[in-house]
């Protein structure tokens, strides 16, 4: 049982010195920020609205087409990966699948460029 306990003792360091390294961090980050917000600071800088107003309010549409373009072409993007750690296995069936998939992508990219989907007035 002894022997068994000392195979996860390293695990037990790792685990202990991310926890110490992570209170450290922020304890640091407590005591040395600096606290002086001003308007421009707490003010609405990602959606364009404040954030603890009405629920219910309108606010334009873009912003849910942004984030879905974005979400859209960051799904399609990560296909790359798989696609390349298995590109030699994949034979020339595999890279002209890819190929075609790419063109889908960029034709569809330059669709929504083109439409002034991506332009913020």
């Amino acid at each position: 049982m002894n022997a068994l306990l000392l195979e996860y003792l390293p695990i037990l360091v790792f685990l202990a010195i991310a926890v110490g390294l992570g209170l450290v961090l922020i304890l640091a980050a407590v005591i040395i920020a600096v606290r002086n917000p001003d308007a421009e600071k707490t003010s609405a800088y990602e959606c364009g609205f404040n954030a603890f107003d009405d629920a219910r309010m309108k606010f334009d549409v873009r912003f849910y087409l942004v984030s879905i373009l974005f979400i859209i072409f960051d799904l399609e993007v990560a296909f790359l990966f798989p696609w390349a750690v298995s590109f030699k296995e994949l034979g020339a069936l595999g890279f002209w699948s890819m190929m075609v998939f790419l063109a889908v992508l960029t034709i569809g990219f330059a669709y929504e460029w083109k439409k002034g989907a991506l332009e913020w007035e």
